[in-house]
């Protein structure tokens, strides 16, 4: 397999078909001990020219919102103001006391990093390239639609809005999936009551309008990269859906876009962080806001691991199509956004790698 030094006959599409017919994954690659990676991992140089932090932007960190009180009828508008402004200003934020046991958060991580450092021989046969359904192992699901495959494998299982058949997942993290799924939904839902009522809104707005039905759960594992500054462990975008919980080790790769500068995230012992998908954007009419984010080469020795879930829209509307929600619509606030069709929302995250925004770009009204 080429690595990253230059070749006047490269063949990126049979080396990348290579690699992803040997099912080893980018962790065999690394537990391999290669000192260079492969050339398809290279990102450009506009990709690595700003992996080094401002270090004026080292002390920075995402809001930290406390959802102890969020029952308590004095407490709770303080807690929506919160949420409301972290959506708003950052799309970024963590919660801490969110009601899942500290334990419950080890147990899930080290299940996912269990899954991750089994022999590839074993991994191997969940591996293959089914993103829409069911449970999927791969190393970068848009391989052969990215310019440049990024640093890290993944287990993915959609959970929702069909029940998964629980025996397809692997029985080493079966069991920690599915509480997490569970534990993540109740906390999903608790935020977009908070962020609903932000808008105005019922508080379960958001969940009668199936905003967290469809569900995808993703344990990601970031293994040892030799050649960091190269490549990138997930390249910048935003997510495409409603919302996102995100449970991470303490190895540090994430960084969030805010005010033209990147600014790393420093996990809380305990805590999740919570951020703002395009969709959410679109249908609070540019109230909240999706942020570009990014995950580093992991440079530890030891794995980074995140869990993430991403929850999106279920039951669209009778038409087919989505936009801006009416209620948030008045003659001082117009749709800044025209509805777009379920078919235009899948052909957009499916036909190309990840990216930022271009659904929201395609679909602003101009003026």
């Amino acid at each position: 397999m080429a690595v990253a030094n230059p070749t006047s006959s490269y063949d990126r599409l049979k080396e990348v078909k290579e690699f992803d017919e040997s099912k080893i994954g980018v962790k065999g690659l690394s537990d391999s001990g290669i000192a260079n990676i492969p050339r398809f991992f290279v990102h450009p140089p506009e990709t690595l020219s700003d992996l080094k932090l401002n270090t004026s932007k080292l002390c920075s960190n995402i809001p930290v919102i406390n959802l102890s009180n969020k029952d308590s009828s004095t407490h709770r508008p303080q807690i929506v103001n919160q949420i409301r402004e972290a959506a708003t200003t950052w799309g970024f934020f963590q919660v801490i006391n969110h009601g899942v046991p500290e334990s419950v958060l080890e147990e899930t991580i080290r299940a996912i990093k269990d899954f991750h450092e089994q022999p590839h021989e074993i991994k191997a046969n969940y591996y293959k390239r089914d993103e829409h359904s069911g449970v999927m192992y791969s190393s970068n699901n848009d391989l052969y639609r990215s310019k440049a495959a990024s640093w890290h494998d993944a287990l993915q299982a959609w959970m929702g809005p069909s029940p998964l058949d629980v025996e397809e997942l692997p029985e080493i993290c079966r069991n920690e999936v599915v509480g997490w799924d569970k534990n993540a939904s109740k906390v999903a839902e608790t935020v977009l009551e908070l962020l609903s009522e932000g808008l105005g809104l019922e508080s379960g707005k958001f969940k009668e309008l199936t905003f967290m039905e469809r569900r995808a759960l993703v344990g990601i594992c970031y293994p040892y990269c030799p050649q960091p500054d190269l490549t990138v462990g997930i390249t910048p975008h935003t997510d495409p859906g409603v919302l996102t919980v995100l449970l991470q080790n303490q190895i540090p790769g994430l960084q969030v876009k805010h005010e033209d500068d990147w600014v790393a995230v420093n996990p809380v012992p305990g805590g999740l962080i919570i951020n703002v998908g395009d969709f959410l954007q679109i249908a609070s009419n540019g109230e909240y806001k999706s942020v570009q984010h990014r995950v580093l080469a992991n440079s530890d020795k030891n794995p980074r691991i995140s869990v993430v879930e991403f929850f999106n829209l279920s039951k669209w509307k009778g038409n087919g199509d989505y936009g801006p929600l009416p209620e948030l619509l008045s003659a001082e606030k117009p749709a800044i956004y025209r509805n777009f069709t379920e078919q235009e929302f899948l052909e957009n995250f499916y036909s190309k790698g990840y990216d930022s925004k271009s659904l929201i770009e395609k679909i602003k009204i101009e003026g």
